[in-house]
């Protein structure tokens, strides 16, 4: 099944400090019962052979409320796993060379290179991500873009165009120009539970249980909330 048209909306990206994998699954549920329909996994830390089962699990999650799964990166583990579609950044590869072998929905990051972004879509990028446009805890460094690159890109390239970098329901809003509007922190931080004191509570399952269903709560609240604002 084509996903092409699936690209639009909030695009949620896992972090593995917001959304630890001992919980990720539920995570991800409960956003995509609230309506995002893009989700990309992002693991910088282990192998591929250890991902692969967790990939599969969230990849069939995708497949069960019809949304969008996106492998950040790895290209041998997205051929092995027939995924979607596949992410890759400035950094990870040739771009010509992962879209000779990769079929699926190809995307990529330019940043704030609009030039860049005009050469990846003559390659055959189907989606191209420009950020940061807001201060992004996430990626504290990350390279400012600033606002007024939307409008331009939007009437230049002919593919989807993703906004990132900071993106919350006070300032999402500024972005109307992008199709997809990637978050993070926005979609996944719990205002009174991290992910450091979720694990520490494991020992103890009742408030574990509590804890965890207050975090999905929010998850729920803050996904509606995002998609709420985006259309204002």
């Amino acid at each position: 099944m084509s996903h092409k048209n699936t690209l639009q909306g909030i695009y949620a990206i896992s972090d593995e400090i917001l959304t630890p994998y001992e919980i990720l699954s539920q995570c991800l549920e409960s956003a995509l019962k609230a309506g995002v329909r893009i989700f990309q996994l992002r693991d910088k830390s282990h192998s591929d052979e250890w991902l692969y089962p967790i990939a599969k699990e969230l990849l069939g999650l995708c497949e069960r409320y019809n949304a969008l799964f996106v492998l950040n990166d790895r290209l041998d583990l997205a051929l092995r796993l027939n995924a979607p579609a596949l992410h890759i950044g400035k950094d990870d590869g040739e771009f010509s060379r992962v879209r000779e072998r990769f079929s699926g929905i190809l995307g990529t990051s330019s940043y704030g290179d609009l030039q860049r972004a005009k050469i990846l879509e003559s390659l055959g990028a189907d989606y191209v991500a420009f950020g940061a446009f807001f201060p992004s805890p996430t990626k504290p460094n990350a390279t400012a873009a600033p606002l007024e690159l939307l409008p331009q890109a939007k009437q230049t390239l002919k593919i989807p165009i993703c906004a990132i970098g900071g993106i919350s329901t006070q300032n999402i809003h500024l972005l109307k120009n992008a199709d997809m509007c990637a978050v993070i922190s926005s979609l996944w931080s719990h205002n009174t539970q991290d992910s450091s004191t979720l694990k520490s509570t494991r020992t103890n399952s009742t408030h574990t249980e509590s804890t965890l269903q207050n975090r999905l709560d929010s998850i729920t609240h803050n996904a509606k909330a995002l998609q709420k604002a985006l259309h204002k």
